[in-house]
């Protein structure tokens, strides 16, 4: 096929990449810390990790993940942490065990974590102590065997690191009470695996490195399988695109990750800029935005990643105009959709272009990006990235020409090699030749440039997280004064979409705030719906089923809320 976009690339970025030029993570991790010792690695709370200390602390980690708890090659450790030094430690213990990643989102209600604990068949897991009451509801019923609980001060050095955990547990009472008989500290754990030997274990481009749990058309959340392979890919895909920009770097870049690092989005960041021997400024609570701009103004950083909602809030605080941006030479949105009017302030109090690039979960996640240099925000979601092919598809799988709106289909390296154990699933989305149908509608203009219009799914994307209505109207129906229901987005200017339910009410006399609050109990709060409309019925197809079509039309955008009740960024709490 004609690769027009190829035309338009940005000089210096390669056509292709090569994936097998790095074999694994795990080597380009080691490779990384035997290069960059000296330098610091990831920062939080103004204590540093050096590149050093990550080679250290993870060698102790592995050592007792495998000697200790008795792991082996392929067994999955589910990692559920906020953005804290712990998080890229456990990464990379975790690849130089041999061990496959599940992350998962510290917010999950006990009933989300179980499923995913279950389905990953993760046999370990290290969790944040704030949410280590949630594991205690559903640990019986999941096959893990090792459970490592640490604090959020457990890295940050003595006496910090005891005040700040003492504070947490004490002071703010952050950590509810929980009983997880036969759990072990982290820094114990490194304490055991300090006098053990790790046995090194050769991982290839087959071997899994993320399972990274995703929505599902059923209800159930689903496992995308990324390899090695796909990560690499993506990590090398993401260097070849930023290669021009970062030309004549000679500092140390700064990276600043705000969003979670169990997401797709900052996870690859976090990776990518390993590569690049960057230094990564760890926010652990970006809805704290007078905070988060205090912490900025530490640090000339370079590059920085966001949701809409991110740099929307961001530019809305007092005190963030006056950063110093000299040395901003990347602002990337991805996630969701970045609107047309933020990215032109962004561009005027920064002096930045703020890029739009797009993927899913399923290709790890890269597939289109803007070009960097590009002096104004154009609405599309970029260029297919190197090594990438996007093609605009009917329903029936044919290429669609240039101009004409279709599925959005990727075929790349970075593509997942399907759902974990789901194979039924898995055959929904992957056309002959590993090509994925993305469930997003859109079209490629003749310079290459891709725009989306609409999605096919009924998905919800809420802050840059996905929702699935099947899950939420799972719940909702649950409540014995519920009739029938129907989950769909609805614009918000603030969230970009949130999500609504229409009801046919059983009990005559159940209020919008009830069901929410019953919702509440089984959903993550970004799922947790936000409005209530009542009906007598539901509008559906001669067959029986509900038109979501029909009532997310009848929904119209609602007035922004003022921002310092706007949620943000990351998933809401209970």
């Amino acid at each position: 096929m004609d690769k027009i976009w190829l035309r338009n690339y940005p000089a210096g970025v390669p056509a292709e990449i090569n994936p097998d030029e790095v074999a694994s993570l795990q080597a380009m991790l080691e490779r990384r810390f035997a290069q960059f010792g000296a330098r610091p690695a990831y920062t939080l709370m103004d204590r540093a990790l050096t590149y050093a200390d990550l080679d250290r602390l993870s060698r102790q980690f592995a050592a007792y993940l495998q000697k200790v708890a008795g792991l082996g090659h392929g067994d999955r450790i589910a990692i559920m942490l906020p953005n804290i030094l712990q998080y890229p430690v456990a990464i990379a213990a975790a690849f130089r065990a041999g061990l496959t990643v599940v992350n998962t989102n510290p917010l999950y209600t006990p009933r989300e974590l179980e499923h995913q604990l279950k389905d990953s068949g993760a046999k370990a897991i290290l969790i944040f102590e704030n949410f280590a009451h949630t594991l205690d509801e559903v640990l019986p019923a999941t096959h893990i065997e090792t459970v490592i609980v640490t604090g959020v001060g457990d890295l940050l050095g003595f006496p910090k690191s005891t005040l700040v955990n003492f504070v947490v547990r004490h002071v703010r009472k952050q950590v509810p009470e929980y009983s997880l008989p036969g759990s072990i500290g982290f820094l114990e754990a490194l304490g055991k695996g300090k006098f053990e030997n790790l046995q090194p274990v050769p991982i290839g481009h087959d071997d899994v490195a993320f399972l990274q749990y995703t929505g599902g058309t059923t209800g159930v959340s689903k496992g995308a399988v990324l390899t090695h392979r796909n990560m690499v890919a993506n990590v090398l895909q993401t260097e070849a695109w930023m290669g021009p920009s970062l030309r004549g770097q000679t500092e140390q870049m700064v990276l600043v990750t705000a969003l979670p690092l169990y997401h797709i989005f900052s996870l690859q960041g976090c990776l990518t800029f390993i590569k690049l021997g960057a230094h990564n400024v760890l926010i652990a609570n970006p809805r704290d935005f007078p905070g988060f701009v205090k912490e900025l103004g530490k640090y000339r950083f370079t590059f920085f990643a966001g949701v809409n909602t991110l740099f929307n809030a961001l530019l809305n605080t007092p005190g963030f105009d006056r950063l110093d941006f000299s040395a901003l030479k990347v602002s990337l949105g991805g996630g969701m959709a970045v609107q047309r009017a933020v990215a032109e302030r962004w561009k005027q109090v920064t002096g930045n272009t703020l890029t739009q690039a797009w993927g899913l979960t399923e290709t790890s996640p890269g597939a289109c990006i803007n070009k960097l240099d590009d002096p104004e925000f154009n609405g599309s979601i970029g260029l297919p990235i190197p090594s990438t092919i996007i093609t605009i598809r009917d329903d029936d799988g044919n290429a669609l020409p240039v101009g004409q709106s279709g599925e959005i289909c990727v075929e790349g390296p970075q593509v997942m090699r399907g759902y974990w154990n789901r194979l039924d699933e898995t055959e929904k989305v992957m056309l002959p030749g590993q090509v994925l149908r993305t469930g997003d509608i859109g079209y490629m203009d003749a310079r290459g440039f891709v725009y989306i219009e609409d999605r096919k799914k009924d998905m919800i994307l809420v802050s840059g997280f996905n929702v699935y209505p099947n899950e939420v109207e799972g719940v909702a129906v649950t409540h014995p004064g519920v009739l029938e229901v129907a989950a769909v987005a609805q614009p918000d200017e603030r969230a970009g979409e949130v999500v609504a339910l229409f009801v046919v009410r059983k009990d005559p006399s159940l209020t919008e705030e009830a069901l929410i609050e019953h919702c509440r109990k089984s959903l993550t709060g970004y799922k947790v719906p936000k409005r209530v409309y009542f009906m007598d019925e539901l509008p559906k197809t001669n067959v029986g089923k509900i038109l979501r079509r029909e009532l997310k039309d009848s929904l119209k955008p609602q007035p922004a809320k003022p921002v310092a009740a706007a949620p943000v960024v990351a998933p809401h709490g209970h």
